[in-house]
């Protein structure tokens, strides 16, 4: 052991102990003395104001989660998992819409091209209705003018040939006529005078023999009228009786 350190005040010094007794406290100067008392020490601090550190368990590890918290972790994704599938669903949505979209504008450029072919069709059949109306007209005129010219290419005929062949060319061009629709206006005396088929081109009173007629009546017909498709072509021309 070494010898005792003599102190300022005569006495020896002990010699040093094991740990288990305190150690003397160092000495302090007036200035360290004054700072220790204008810090305050981490023991008088309040609890609010210490700095907390994480709990640990025994085994000095962080501690593990409990079910609680897992399941309020796992509350706090779910939205995020539902905002996913919300998107994924307005995706497949607009991606059907643009498919709906595409197939309506093809049909409305099919129905528009249809549409433009049979307007074009139209006008044509128009534009050929217009040119060839008398078409069929003309050719059920074809046998009158043939018969008419057999008729003249006879050099000889007598009076009765003649006769025949103008009745039969007359039947003929009658026929023609009707299956165009061309009728004839051939009111009978007595017959009310009708403004819309007829035209009055005077008044006379009833022929001598004639039973008395009512005013306005059809007396004798100058001219036949006809009508196409129950369309006036030309009105009868006749003689009215005198108003009474």
């Amino acid at each position: 052991m070494s010898d005792p350190v003599p102190t300022e005040s005569g006495r020896p010094s002990q010699p040093a102990t094991p740990s288990s007794q305190p150690a003397p406290m160092a000495a302090r100067t007036p200035e360290a003395f004054s700072q220790a008392q204008q810090q305050p020490s981490q023991a008088s601090m309040p609890s609010q104001a210490r700095p907390q550190s994480p709990p640990s368990n025994a085994t000095g590890q962080p501690p593990i989660a409990t079910e609680a918290q897992s399941s309020d972790s796992g509350e706090a994704d779910a939205p995020a998992f539902g905002d996913a599938a919300a998107a994924a669903d307005l995706q497949a949505e607009i991606a059907m819409l643009r498919a709906k979209s595409g197939e309506l504008a093809d049909q409305y450029l099919r129905a528009k091209a249809d549409a433009e072919n049979a307007r074009r069709r139209a006008d044509d059949e128009v534009s050929k209705a217009r040119k060839f109306a008398v078409e069929a007209f003309a050719e059920s005129m074809l046998p009158v003018l043939d018969s008419l010219e057999a008729g003249l290419a006879i050099k000889n005929a007598t009076v009765q040939q003649i006769q025949d062949g103008t009745n039969g060319t007359l039947q003929q061009l009658k026929a023609a006529l009707e299956r165009n629709k061309v009728l004839p206006v051939d009111p009978k005396p007595g017959e009310k005078f009708d403004p819309n088929q007829h035209h009055a081109i005077g008044v006379t009173p009833a022929a001598p023999g004639q039973p008395a007629m009512a005013p306005n009546s059809v007396v004798t017909v100058l001219q036949k009228g006809y009508t196409i498709a129950e369309r006036v072509l030309r009105p009868a021309l006749v003689m009215v009786s005198a108003p009474s």
